[in-house]
């Protein structure tokens, strides 16, 4: 009832845009002119048992990617967890489906500061986020650089990407940078390319790198060798890092994920294999066999890039030509079987009420969920282009 309602859920604007303000006027503007449509107007309404579904397929995914016959595979263990981790759900009357986990999730430290800028709003439910988040992801970070380097002070941070200032998310490189800073810890923004080794450690310049906030989306790191290498050698902690990737973010786990007999070969937990056959879609590689029948059946499909990233050549497969679909057939595709989005109305500045599709991210680190946001949007795939869509802030409904 209070998702399908456009009047329910309003956020506080103007708390909103007095904590945007507070970042600065740099940062404002930024958002104002490179991403306008980064928040909606309203609240995502989530019940108990859609609630303790994720909870439970996430924490069955968990215990499934850490059995040894997972990591036999060839996805190499790390003594990091792996910050920010986003476990992607569409909730729909049949369930919570999982449709994919991401290893380099955007969005936590930007819902951070929607959530806080709501915290007096008096939405119904409870806030499905920690309270004084950055003091969580805070300890997060600190937590990966001991895991590896033990009591030692960690003392400078390297959030990196790609020509970062160009990203879309760049401001949210802005808030993480910030944060550490506060931290007291030195923190910069830099392409890998601004990275060389230097003996045993990773430096910028003359400044040697502690650990590297991983935003790059080649998750092997073949194209960047300086910080590859540097990861292999172990000179710099790194986090996100190939073998997260590997372990839990490959589309073709979601095959395994979603098969019985794979997950009883692994050893899988009994009970783990309902709530995952239950949670998670089916996911079937792609290949020439069976080509036909592919076609026949698309339009129960949607098909992704086995090593693709924020939705980039994914396809509904009821709206697949002949061409893409024959590309589709060369390989390096999962197939996973259709699971609708929830849909949230809304009555963006004044217009008539529209539906609007949502995901929803569930950020774990470790296991542990920190924060539940949605992202509401129009089209195929989530994409922050949609007049009332964005990042929404979750809320339980007992």
């Amino acid at each position: 009832m209070l998702n399908s309602d456009c009047h329910s859920g309003l956020l506080d604007c103007a708390a909103l845009q007095q904590e945007i303000h507070a970042q600065g006027d740099v940062w404002q503007r930024l958002v104002k002119e490179r991403c306008p449509h980064l928040f909606a107007g309203v609240a995502l309404f989530i019940g108990n048992a859609q609630l303790r579904q994720m909870e439970t397929v996430i924490a069955a995914a968990e215990r499934v990617v850490n059995l040894p016959a997972w990591q036999d595979t060839g996805r190499e263990g790390s003594s990091a967890r792996g910050v920010f981790f986003g476990y992607d759900f569409h909730l729909n009357s049949d369930g919570a489906h999982l449709i994919e986990i991401n290893t380099n999730a955007g969005g936590g430290f930007l819902n951070a500061l929607l959530f806080d800028s709501q915290r007096h709003a008096g939405q119904p439910g409870m806030a499905l986020a920690e309270k004084n988040l950055e003091q969580v992801f805070l300890d997060m970070f600190r937590n990966e650089w001991r895991l590896a380097r033990g009591d030692v002070p960690l003392r400078t941070v390297a959030i990196v990407d790609e020509q970062p200032e160009a990203q879309y998310l760049y401001p949210e490189f802005l808030l993480a940078q910030r944060m550490f800073e506060r931290a007291g810890i030195a923190a910069y923004i830099v392409d890998p390319a601004a990275l060389h080794l230097r003996g045993e450690s990773l430096c910028l310049d003359e400044q040697e790198i502690d650990l590297v906030y991983n935003r790059l989306t080649d998750f092997s790191l073949q194209r960047y060798p300086v910080l590859h290498q540097a990861y292999l050698d172990r000179c710099v902690v790194l986090t996100p890092g190939p073998a997260h990737y590997a372990r839990y973010a490959d589309k073709r786990n979601l095959v395994q994920l979603s098969d019985a007999d794979a997950l009883r070969a692994l050893g899988a937990d009994q009970a783990d294999i309902p709530v995952l056959l239950a949670g998670v879609p089916q996911t079937m590689l792609v290949g020439q066999a069976g080509r036909e029948q592919w076609w026949q059946q698309r339009r129960q499909w949607f098909f992704k890039p086995d090593s693709g990233y924020g939705s980039k050549g994914s396809y509904s497969g009821a709206k697949l030509t002949r061409r893409v679909f024959e590309e589709i057939m060369q390989g390096g595709y999962v197939a996973q079987r259709i699971a609708a989005p929830g849909e949230r109305i809304v009555c963006p500045d004044g217009m008539e009420p529209q539906p609007l599709k949502y995901d929803v991210r569930c950020y774990v680190y470790d296991g542990q969920v920190q924060l539940v946001a949605a992202r509401l949007y129009q089209g195929q795939t989530t994409n922050f282009r949609t007049t009332g869509g964005g990042f929404a802030p979750a809320y339980l409904v007992e």
